[in-house]
């Protein structure tokens, strides 16, 4: 028993009220971890991430970070399971884990057509509000002997292609999407009969009597998020880590692929680079429809003539 403001107590409740009274919860951190990368992020740094995921995240990811906050059941767009340690969009190969930068460009812009906003946080804030969540995941992030993956670096993306060779680029990407990728069996096709018959004659030397009853229908994807995942039309849908219309973020998210998804990471399958600069180009000109829901009408009426 102990002495407390001249109330005996016993020891469970003593240390419950003297947490209380400096403020620190018993799943507060006391001591720093080091992370995937050999990053040692300090104790006061997952404190702080912690009161920050509590104020802005913790509503949609949950307290414990596996998805199921308050305003979750509300979301079309399920908010990401942390406790899986998955990352859908790191600027590495899928699969891999990803940089701390490549998190940071998320909360900064956000993710297109979900829940997830812009967060105007500084610098120190982001950091430590990420080297928190990764405590969801230990398994995957906690320890010196966890791997980063290779990094894409934008700085040194080489465009074979510009402005000036642009029509060029999206006639390529367009034979690349459908015959050499088959972007249609998991996305949905964007020529006729007449075209994908011509285009395979050209590349494989083998001709397409009819078309597949789903190609011009998306195809529901399994996914190791634990909900199924059904690949954007183009021509409709906003991609989510796209900003605005750019093609190398197109061509960035082709390289890498999505993670947890069936999306491959091309530059694993397609070695030649003009070609996903030309995939890139291709998926940029099918986004231009979203404009005009008149003329993407007319566009696919003449697809099925």
């Amino acid at each position: 028993m102990k002495k407390l403001f001249g109330f005996s107590i016993n020891l469970a409740a003593f240390v419950a009220i003297t947490s209380m009274l400096v403020g620190c919860e018993p799943s507060d951190f006391r001591e720093g971890v080091v992370m995937a990368g050999g990053k040692y992020v300090p104790a006061h740094t997952l404190n702080k991430g912690k009161q920050i995921y509590q104020e802005y995240c913790m509503a949609c990811h949950g307290v414990n970070g596996d998805g199921n906050g308050v305003a979750a059941k509300g979301l079309e767009v399920p908010p990401r399971n942390f406790t899986l340690g998955i990352i859908k969009f790191g600027d590495v190969i899928s699969g891999e884990l990803p940089h701390d930068e490549a998190i940071y460009k998320t909360l900064e812009h956000g993710l297109n057509g979900t829940a997830m906003l812009p967060w105007d946080l500084k610098k120190d804030q982001m950091e430590a509000v990420w080297q928190y969540i990764k405590t969801f995941a230990p398994d995957t992030w906690i320890g010196k002997d966890k791997q980063l993956g290779k990094q894409f670096d934008s700085s040194t993306f080489k465009d074979p292609y510009t402005v000036a060779r642009r029509k060029q680029a999206i006639e390529t990407g367009r034979k690349v999407y459908h015959v050499e990728a088959a972007c249609q069996a998991c996305h949905m096709g964007y020529v006729s009969l007449g075209e994908f018959d011509q285009m395979s004659r050209e590349l494989t030397g083998d001709g397409v009597e009819e078309l597949d009853e789903t190609f011009f229908q998306l195809k529901t994807q399994v996914s190791e998020h634990g909900y199924g995942v059904r690949p954007p039309d183009f021509t409709y849908h906003k991609l989510r880590s796209v900003r605005g219309n750019n093609v190398e973020d197109i061509y960035l998210r082709l390289l890498a692929g999505v993670g947890g998804t069936t999306m491959p990471a091309w530059s694993e399958t397609i070695e030649e680079d003009y070609k996903i600069w030309a995939l890139a180009y291709y998926v940029q000109s099918l986004m231009e429809y979203r404009k005009s829901p008149k003329k993407r009408a007319e566009f696919f009426s003449n697809l099925k003539k």
